[in-house]
């Protein structure tokens, strides 16, 4: 149904550019009137979609801690991957940030693109804000009142508080945290109800959404979207590769015996863009080609599609870098210490969710953190199913690179 969906939308995008351009070309000022009306279909489309975010990211978070937690007490290897799991986010979410400002810098999104795709969204160009003082900034990071701080947008103080908030439920007794943690697992499972309802009307979000920016700014805005698909794509894809690292210097995997053993599973991500379509495939060829034990691929590999998406971080920031170029944000240390933050307490909670619900999920409170705005992400999601392809390869190979790296770091009986 999503992949379906997926390519509806893509076909919504590309008759919007095209329409509104004809639209802009012909110059009649009564279609004219009629397109600027129809965008706020679009505005709708988009405002129902972000209403979701902050109920479901701290619902997402609390349910995420509290399975972690769950994984750590069933013995020493699932500790010790959820450890390999930090690492291995950590590293991605740093060559993230130093990866897309750089390819930005290289391949710069033309300025007059830009402003035309800025004003075809009917959106006003990003007002820069003064960074706050470090001491403002870590007295900020706890909220004297977190609901305050969802009505507000404070997304980072509100992780905080979530992160907080979940751990503490964790020391609980069983009788009070397991009710609790059920409330906000249907909380967010009541938010990704909305969503998918709400993804529904994507084609038409979307062609209201693009009709607006192919009448303001014609077929340039294509330029503009390619260059987003290019880039975010490739970053993402080096994942792959990063992965692959990992197991060589890490878990000394042979790279020839990695690369044979993993491709069968690499073709069914690239296919079904589902790290947990690929689960059977991954402990078979973990155990049977790779040499990787039984008992440490049954543990590590459904851990690892449960709550590890070595490339969520990645992406999501590279979103965010590129909201940041179209709009000419230059974002300070301190703006992407909080995204970076954000992505990586995000990507735990937002696992299993399809890429069309997760999209905004994710990427808007990392963006929320970085002080980029959200306007265009409603017609970023009809392109998100190219980038997605790459983020599910990342997730797979990343997933067998953590129990060739599990398998590999073991010593002694394991109490499983």
């Amino acid at each position: 149904m999503l992949k379906s969906l997926s390519v509806r939308t893509v076909l919504a995008l590309v008759a919007g550019l095209v329409a509104g351009a004809a639209i802009g070309a012909y110059g009649s000022a009564s279609l004219v009137s009629a397109t600027e009306t129809f965008e706020s279909v679009g505005a709708l489309w988009l405002n129902a979609l972000r209403m979701t975010v902050i109920p479901l990211v701290f619902s997402l978070l609390v349910t995420g801690i509290a399975s972690v937690a769950d994984a750590a007490s069933t013995g020493r290897l699932a500790v010790r991957s959820i450890l390999i799991f930090a690492v291995m986010l950590t590293v991605a979410t740093l060559y993230a940030v130093v990866a897309f400002p750089a390819a930005y810098a290289l391949w710069p999104v033309d300025s007059a693109a830009a402003e035309a795709f800025i004003a075809g969204a009917g959106a006003s160009p990003a007002e820069p804000a003064l960074p706050p003082a470090l001491g403002e900034w870590l007295a900020a990071l706890a909220p004297s009142n977190p609901v305050a701080a969802a009505a507000e947008g404070a997304i980072l103080p509100l992780v905080v508080f979530a992160i907080f908030f979940g751990f503490a439920a964790t020391r609980l007794p069983a009788d009070r945290r397991d009710p609790m943690v059920g409330f906000f697992r249907a909380v967010a499972d009541t938010m990704i109800v909305i969503v998918r309802w709400v993804l529904i009307a994507a084609p038409l979000g979307v062609f209201a959404l693009s009709l607006g920016v192919g009448l303001r700014s014609g077929l340039g805005a294509a330029g503009v979207l390619l260059q987003y698909v290019v880039v975010t794509s490739a970053l993402t894809l080096a994942v792959t590769f990063l992965a692959l690292a990992f197991a060589v210097l890490w878990g000394r995997a042979r790279p020839g015996l990695f690369i044979s053993a993993s491709a069968p599973v690499l073709a069914v991500a690239f296919s079904t863009q589902s790290s947990l379509a690929s689960l059977p495939l991954m402990v078979e060829r973990s155990r049977d080609a790779m040499g990787v034990p039984e008992r440490v691929a049954n543990i590590v590999l459904p851990l690892a599609v449960a709550i590890f998406r070595v490339t969520s971080p990645v992406a999501n920031i590279g979103v965010v870098f590129f909201l940041g170029e179209v709009y000419g944000v230059d974002f300070t240390v301190g703006q992407i210490a909080a995204g970076a933050f954000v992505a990586i307490a995000v990507s735990v909670g937002s696992v299993g969710l399809p890429g069309q619900v997760s999209f905004i999920a994710s990427v808007a409170p990392i963006a929320i953190a970085m002080g980029a705005p959200l306007e265009l992400l409603g017609i970023l999601l009809a392109v998100e199913v190219i980038p997605d392809i790459f983020r599910t390869v990342g997730n797979v190979t990343g997933d067998l690179a953590a129990a060739v790296i599990a398998n590999r770091s073991g010593a002694g009986p394991e109490q499983t």
